[in-house]
């Protein structure tokens, strides 16, 4: 039986090319997403180019303000189902708080934000663990964000999830080591998305940008640091995180070039 991972969020961007870096690597995959049909549609995609089990599940994760506990407990059960247990689980969605400023936003924006980014992924660390204790191994793969660390603008709720999701990964590394399920976190900085591509919001000239390497992540960068994590090669690395920003998190203000100022 092939090892076996569950990636959310795995649809686009970041999730995508983890999926397609799982994918290369033999792995049977699920991927979820808000969109049934984009998630089936990928599921098909990732099959027909790598020959490799792909299904996918869609689902909204948070409903009415809570998460959606009935449709991950659905999602495992028929993970269950169809005979196969995770070795591998990859937290990729997210809810990104764009411009939530704090004397124009409802509560309600941000207890979204941190129900999205910390409530769902401890509810669906859970409910992995569970198979991953049958299995007597597994990994728990965050891919959280440097703005752990640094905040920016407008996006306090954002900054405050990613550093609760920190905290979990390492508790939920105390917790869960004794069955050998290891939990760590990646930290990407800015990421060539399709919101970067489009130059959403301006944000390829975010200071951000401007890292001692010269360069922002791509989708393989971040895929190849779950992928150390997921991997038996770090079997004894645990509560740990790696950062993929281009050295950005290294340095008290970006260099900015004179003629781009």
């Amino acid at each position: 039986m092939n090892k076996c991972v569950l990636i959310t969020g795995g649809c686009r961007n970041s999730g995508l090319g983890i999926a397609r870096k799982f994918a290369e690597e033999g792995y049977d995959i699920f991927l979820t997403s808000r969109s049934g049909e984009d998630v089936a549609a990928t599921a098909e995609a990732l099959t027909r180019e790598f020959g490799v089990f792909c299904h996918g599940y869609g689902f909204s994760p948070i409903v009415d303000h809570v998460v959606n506990e009935a449709a991950i407990a659905e999602m495992f059960d028929d993970i269950r189902r169809r005979g196969r247990l995770l070795d591998v689980l990859v937290l990729c969605a997210a809810n990104l708080g764009i411009r939530q400023q704090i004397f124009v936003n409802p509560l309600s924006d941000f207890s979204d934000v941190v129900m999205m980014n910390v409530v769902f992924n401890y509810a669906m660390a859970q409910a992995a663990a569970v198979q991953m204790r049958e299995k007597g191994k597994g990994s728990i793969v965050f891919v959280n964000s440097n703005t752990a660390y640094r905040a920016i603008p407008d996006r306090i709720a954002y900054s405050a999830s990613k550093g609760g999701v920190l905290s979990l990964s390492r508790a939920l590394a105390l917790d869960l080591g004794k069955y050998h399920i290891r939990s760590n976190c990646v930290l990407p900085g800015m990421i060539k998305t399709d919101r970067w591509e489009n130059n959403v919001n301006d944000c390829k000239n975010a200071p951000s940008n401007y890292t001692p390497l010269g360069d922002i992540a791509d989708f393989s960068d971040i895929a190849n640091a779950v992928w150390y994590f997921a991997d038996d090669g770090s079997k004894n690395t645990t509560g740990a995180e790696l950062v993929v920003d281009g050295g950005n998190m290294i340095q008290l203000y970006p260099i900015i070039p004179k003629e781009e100022t």
